[in-house]
């Protein structure tokens, strides 16, 4: 019979999983509390957040919370979890720097879950390579807006014109009434 603290956990990490909308795992075999307190801490800025768990609890939570579990060989080994609730490529962005960093040896990042649907090491870095909403959005605006922009340009050239040419007939009368 298993222990009611273990049921706890369970529905703790399933009311986290209902709330995020990415899900990344990472193996932090030989971190110091040092280095894991620096990777918790960027994560939580970038929106998202670190959780140690047993494999098995999180799988349970991951099919409560109506998601496909991650597959045995992603999870082999001391696992970290990471929750996103915000972007999920700014906390992507964070794991991938993390990862590839060449003075640390002991975190690896293996894949992720995003909206149901599994990312390969792979795919995860694409992810992480994208820009943050917030560029793509000023990406868009900006597109939608140069069309506008050449419109009001263009309209505006030809009253332009229309006063340089109304200004010039106004200085020829003034030259030809003084003369």
């Amino acid at each position: 019979m298993p222990a009611a603290i273990k049921f706890d956990q369970v529905a703790d990490l399933k009311a986290r999983l209902d709330k995020a909308n990415a899900v990344y795992v990472g193996e932090y075999r030989g971190m110091t509390v040092a280095e894991s307190t620096k990777l918790r801490a960027k994560v939580r800025e970038a929106g998202g957040e670190l959780k140690v768990a047993k494999n098995t609890l999180f799988a349970i939570a991951m099919k409560e919370a109506g998601l496909e579990p991650f597959e045995d060989a992603l999870t082999a080994g001391p696992s970290i979890y990471a929750l996103c609730y915000d972007d999920p490529v700014a906390v992507a962005k964070v794991l991938k720097e993390y990862a590839t960093d060449k003075t640390q040896k002991s975190f690896k990042l293996k894949g992720g879950q995003l909206d149901g649907k599994m990312l390969d090491l792979d795919q995860l870095y694409a992810l992480a390579d994208l820009p943050s909403k917030d560029v793509l959005r000023a990406q868009v605006v900006r597109t939608i807006a140069a069309p506008l922009s050449g419109l009001v340009n263009v309209l505006s050239g030809t009253i332009r014109g229309l006063v340089t040419c109304l200004s010039q007939i106004k200085d020829q009368k003034e030259k030809g009434a003084a003369a």
